[in-house]
């Protein structure tokens, strides 16, 4: 067994420059100097014993406004995030930041991820990055004024002024939107040709949302791509910390808004682990059956809308209808269809309806004949394999150093599945493999996904097979008020209910983060509470962002019919990037 982090740090840079800090998730948190944070980012990249390849996630908190912050000094803290595949560890490093608008070294030059992240860092918090290779906003338009995620901004659109749009500013707006590849460092011109500057978007059925990605061609051929995010963004991490800690369960349904009640789960079982609330067995295989329903729900949408940007069009009709046989499950049980928010602090919202296992038995034994007869029509089609073989391919390694994860980086090669590595919600109960592919191109993500259906339907059979009897929600008294009888008896019991359904719970303080594996990828809530009815910082890590920042990488050199192929087999979705 390699030494603990901590240890190995202490060890190579000095016994008395690093702080441990005890979290809620017992994740190892260390504080680092920021004069070392360079040299330690990399050293645990590659000289460490079982390195930590991975930067998952990097973001910041405004520590001005906490009520309990560890750090007493200072104003801003960095927080970074690194995954190591050899020990299925996350260590989470920090550095303090002191100032009103701190500068702190870029580490882009170590993992090519960081760029985005560093960006969104600056455009939320306005924390400067030194050695940035183009360190602009992402997700606000150019024109914003202020940094949305620091406490003095506005949470709410009550707390500003009326919204009124003069002709200058409208003109200074339209002006803003053109593009200029001279900022971007891109070249008009090579010694042998003009390059052409092409628009995809942000409205353009394949881009699949509002996004948009400027090409640099030279003919067909993709010289570069800039792809501009933010027309999505909604500020899902700002109105985290406005709303309290249950009723901002609604908001996470629209970030990945085709993953359903994946998104309550990730949420939750980080609220959970703050509060060290135990979920109840029933409770448990209730989120596991929904969640993998919505996982084929999602695949399906991806399905048919890749072999429609390939060029078939009869699947995406037959796909739409299936999954409607799912949401008519999902209507049976939580009342909603694409967005149920039927997840709860606990548990969920209500048991089971008399009939459930009806509706679940007869799409298990009606979906695997479907699921043949696309694999006849699409993954076994001379046009779909011509366009999707030996197309926008990276290698594991290139994965990892990019932050791909989920069928994405399964399609490398990397048998890595949140659900049996690092199991969660009960996972480590059930009987399925981790479908994985060799070649990381088009086609190869598109086997993955396939085969991910296959092992869902495997796993809400066994749900249905052996569905515990008990509660379906904890009776912990931060996640179920006391019963209404109980209040007529002691005024302390009626208190703590009309508080409860009034306010909210009271998260104790602390912080915690659980990854969970998402239709996409790696999904995650890391959150701080102060000790109060709303969280202090929301942190929502989600896998489309880190997979849009590989397409300028994995598309130079093919042609622009090849993006929409490169576009389709990623299956990102723009809240899920822009939240």
């Amino acid at each position: 067994m390699p030494a603990s982090i901590f240890s190995a740090l202490c060890s190579r840079f000095g016994e008395n420059i690093f702080h441990e800090q005890l979290t809620r998730d017992e994740t190892p948190t260390i504080w680092t100097p920021q004069g070392k944070i360079i040299a330690v980012l990399e050293y645990l990249r590659s000289d460490a014993e079982q390195p930590f390849r991975m930067l998952y996630d990097l973001t910041a908190i405004d520590e001005r406004a906490c009520k309990s912050k560890y750090n007493g000094t200072c104003e801003f803290t960095l927080v970074y995030h690194l995954f190591s595949f050899e020990r299925n560890a996350f260590v989470r490093l920090k550095v303090a930041l002191r100032g009103e608008f701190p500068n702190t070294p870029s580490c882009t030059h170590i993992w090519p991820a960081a760029n985005w992240y560093e960006r969104e860092v600056y455009d939320m918090f306005g924390i400067r990055f030194d050695g940035h290779p183009l360190l602009k906003r992402i997700l606000m338009p150019v024109t914003w004024e202020g940094h949305p995620l620091r406490k003095e901004h506005p949470a709410r659109a009550t707390e500003m002024g009326p919204f009124r749009l003069f002709a200058a500013k409208e003109d200074r707006e339209q002006e803003a939107l053109q593009f200029s590849p001279e900022e971007w460092g891109l070249k008009r011109h090579s010694e042998d040709s003009d390059y052409m500057f092409l628009n995809i978007g942000p409205q353009h059925p394949g881009t699949h949302g509002v996004l948009r990605i400027i090409l640099q061609l030279d003919g067909e051929d993709i010289v570069d791509a800039v792809p501009d995010i933010g027309f999505h963004h909604r500020g899902a991490e700002k109105m985290g910390e406005r709303q309290s800690w249950h009723t901002y369960i609604p908001y996470t349904d629209r970030i990945d808004y085709l993953g359903g009640v994946n998104n309550n789960l990730a949420y939750l079982l980080s609220v959970e682990k703050l509060a060290g609330i135990r979920i109840p067995e029933r409770a448990e295989v209730i989120r596991v059956m929904l969640c993998e329903l919505f996982r084929i729900a999602s695949h399906l949408v991806w399905y048919g809308t890749f072999a429609q940007d390939v060029g078939q069009l009869s699947p995406v009709f037959y796909m739409f209808t299936d999954r409607e046989k799912i949401f008519n499950i999902i209507e049976a049980v939580c009342g909603g269809r694409m967005h149920p928010n039927w997840f709860r602090i606990g548990g969920v919202a209500q048991d089971l309806p008399n009939g459930w296992d009806k509706l679940v038995r007869e799409f298990v034994n009606y979906f695997p004949k479907k699921l043949k007869e696309y694999d006849k029509m699409v993954m076994r089609n001379a046009l779909f394999k011509a366009r999707t073989v030996g197309i926008g391919v990276f290698t594991q390694e290139e994965a990892i150093d990019w932050g791909a994860t989920g069928p994405n980086l399964r399609a490398c090669g990397m048998e890595w599945d949140m659900r049996k590595k690092r199991p969660y919600s009960g996972y480590e109960n059930y009987e399925f493999d981790i479908p994985i592919a060799q070649n990381g191109d088009c086609y190869d993500r598109a086997v993955v996904r396939v085969n991910e259906m296959w092992q869902s339907l495997r796993i809400i059979e066994q749900c249905l097979d052996n569905m515990p009897a008990g509660p379906y929600k904890s009776d912990h008294p931060l996640a179920t008020p006391p019963l209404k009888e109980m209040t007529m008896k002691d005024i302390e019991t009626l208190i703590h209910h009309f508080l409860h359904v009034s306010w909210g719970p009271v998260i104790p303080g602390g912080e915690a983060m659980i990854v969970t594996e998402a239709t996409k990828g790696w999904n995650s809530y890391y959150l701080t509470s102060d000790g109060n009815t709303s969280p202090y910082r929301v942190r929502v890590r989600t896998p489309s962002f880190a997979h849009m920042q590989m397409i300028p990488y994995i598309s130079r050199g093919y042609t622009v019919a090849d993006l929409l192929s490169i576009l389709g087999a990623m299956d990102y979705v723009l809240a899920d990037i822009d939240r």
